[in-house]
């Protein structure tokens, strides 16, 4: 087999990297090359919860130092090597970081930043004024290593590499899996990724933990390596930027990228320690490289240099956007069963207020089950607001929602996705950097640690997904992002995301909106196709053709409430539909087109 000169680069950098005490006995360059690989399993992990899940944390050091004290507070009661203490120290870190996830699960953005400075000065603190444990301010002193002399700094070394190697194979993993999908969702649009049945709160603690896990254990053998650990060398927030510089400067979201910035920011880190006296010096250079790495290399080296061949190709042109859809020929759809005359949903006086506008007031309809049920009503009559309570993106005043006989309107988006409800949204909301194979993956059909582990790159889950992007005609670009569609062939991808879910009832808005008659016709197809499949529909929708050729029955909305329901042939006949939202030029229209 024929290795690509990546895996090969790839190989020849990690066997420098494990040998490289054999390579030199400069104390100074292992010494480097030591504290790089610490700096690299600690980016590796915020990996997990900032390039792939969006939250940026300037409290990763704490968990360097966190484990550093487990192992040496262990170290001075029990008689035995300290590496004994290295798993315990990474589960005691990961334990903390899970706590941190519970206090800070509804924090995002600057308010996140914020809290996790404070709980890297808050760990300080307790650190300096719990002297019965810690020492305090004096610090703890390890033992000294009692293998042989010659071995040197080997056994240190070693034991880094295989924590980085460990941390590589887990993000490795983690990106592969429906919980990775999951995490990038969130990254993207967490209120979208809720309505998927991504359970944020739960995928956040657990994405915590597994950012924590191998640095507290590289945080036990880093404190092991300097034989002395004490609150302020290991709880320093220029730590924790260093560590953040790392990820950005490698690339967030990428696999090698923390480990490239890692082993790029140590050794400059070790010039302005030992050429210009560290201290202020070290301060203001870290600061202007995360201001030119904004400004210069926002994405980071390796994405950077990854989309170059990219950017080449498509240089002077729009890339995928407006490209041909290839839609194959598909038999008629079969007629779709007659509604088994039961309510799928009901929604009862429904209640919604902005200030002082009440976008919803008092709304009450139901949806047939089997049915393709239409909601039409001029703008602002609150259709999109009804499908923000129903689907759970927004918390109602008043009123019940009812799904087969469940009530629903108190459960979270995910939970309503987990019960088979799915929605498409006005303006499309995918999430633009996963490929739209990766899009259709990312949905939970229902909570369970076993669905979390499922590969989402091949087998099962990506064959369903492949045969749900083949079924709305968009197999041909499953591995281009999603940002790169067109607004149409976005609509399509978005529809086979929430079939993923099998839903009982799936709320499309405005499906027609904003796209080519051909794509508009594609879509009417695959709804009645999906109906006669056994899939009930809500819509909204402003074109009214579309609407009257396909829905049975028709709800229509105004000033927040149902004013009129019934077939489209009794909508249209309806003098307060008319005058609320038809008009009399559609009725003069209609009247003529059937002479």
């Amino acid at each position: 087999m024929r290795l690509s000169p990546y895996t090969v680069a790839i190989g020849v950098v990690a066997a420098v990297i494990t040998f490289f005490p054999a390579l030199t006995d400069n104390l100074y360059y292992q010494n480097m090359v030591i504290l790089s690989l610490v700096f690299a399993i600690s980016a590796a992990g915020l990996n997990v919860i900032t390039g792939y899940t969006g939250y940026i944390s300037l409290g990763q050091g704490a968990f360097l130092g966190i484990g550093a004290y487990v192992c040496a507070i262990l170290s001075q009661h029990v008689d035995v090597s300290p590496f004994v203490w290295v798993p315990l120290a990474g589960v005691v870190a990961a334990a903390v970081a899970m706590l941190l996830g519970l206090v800070t699960f509804r924090s995002r953005g600057p308010s996140f930043v914020i809290i996790t400075i404070a709980f890297l000065f808050l760990v300080q603190f307790v650190a300096t004024n719990w002297t019965s444990l810690t020492n305090g301010s004096a610090g703890i002193t390890m033992p000294l290593p009692d293998w042989d002399p010659a071995l040197g700094n080997w056994p240190f070394h070693l034991a880094l590499v295989v924590l980085l190697a460990l941390s590589l194979v887990m993000s490795w993993w983690i990106r592969r899996t429906k919980f990775g999908m999951g995490l990038i969702a969130i990254r993207e649009d967490e209120d979208k990724a809720g309505t998927i049945g991504v359970n944020a709160p739960v995928y956040k603690l657990l994405a915590f933990g597994a950012s924590a896990l191998f640095v507290g254990m590289a945080g036990a053998v880093y404190g092991y390596y300097l034989t002395f650990v004490d609150p302020i060398g290991m709880f320093t927030i220029l730590v924790s930027v260093q560590i953040v510089l790392s990820l950005i400067l490698g690339g967030r979201g990428t696999l090698f990228g923390p480990v490239l910035g890692a082993f790029i920011i140590e050794p400059v880190n070790a010039v302005a320690n030992n050429e210009f006296g560290g201290g202020n010096v070290r301060l203001l250079l870290f600061g202007a490289l995360l201001v030119l790495l904004v400004l210069l290399l926002p994405r980071g080296i390796l994405p950077t240099v990854a989309g170059l061949p990219a950017r080449r190709r498509t240089r002077g042109t729009a890339g995928l956007t407006g490209a041909r859809l290839e839609i194959a020929e598909r038999p008629p759809p079969p007629a779709a069963p007659a509604p088994s005359g039961k309510v799928l949903l009901e929604v009862k006086g429904l209640a919604k207020s902005f200030g002082g506008l009440r976008a919803v007031d008092g709304c009450s309809f139901t949806v047939p089950e089997g049915s393709i049920t239409g909601l039409i009503g001029p703008n602002g009559s609150g259709k999109t607001t009804v499908f923000n309570l129903i689907g759970g993106s927004m918390e109602g005043d008043g009123g019940e929602i009812w799904l087969d006989g469940r009530r629903i309107d108190r459960l979270p988006p995910w939970s309503r996705a987990h019960l088979g409800l799915g929605r498409t949204f006005q303006t499309t909301r995918l999430f633009n950097e996963m490929t739209a194979l990766e899009n259709v993956v990312a949905p939970l059909r229902d909570f369970s640690f076993g669905q979390l582990r499922l590969d989402g790159v091949s087998g099962a889950e990506a064959a369903k997904a492949q045969e749900l992007l083949d079924f709305v005609g968009m197999g041909a670009y499953r591995d281009h992002p999603a940002g790169q569609l067109s607004y149409g062939q976005q609509k399509l991808v978005e529809l086979a995301q929430i079939l993923v879910l099998d839903p009982r009832l799936i709320l499309l808005d405005e499906p027609a909106g904003g796209i080519n008659p051909t794509l508009i016709e594609r879509m009417g197809s695959l709804i009645r196709e999906l109906n006669a499949d056994g899939k009930t529909f809500l819509l909204v929708e402003h074109n009214m053709p579309f609407v009257l050729g396909l829905c049975d029955p028709i709800r229509v909305l105004a000033q927040g409430r149902c004013l009129a329901e019934g077939t489209p042939q009794e909508i249209q006949r309806d003098p307060r539909v008319v005058e609320a939202y038809l008009g009399d030029d559609y009725l003069l229209e209609s009247t003529n087109g059937g002479r």
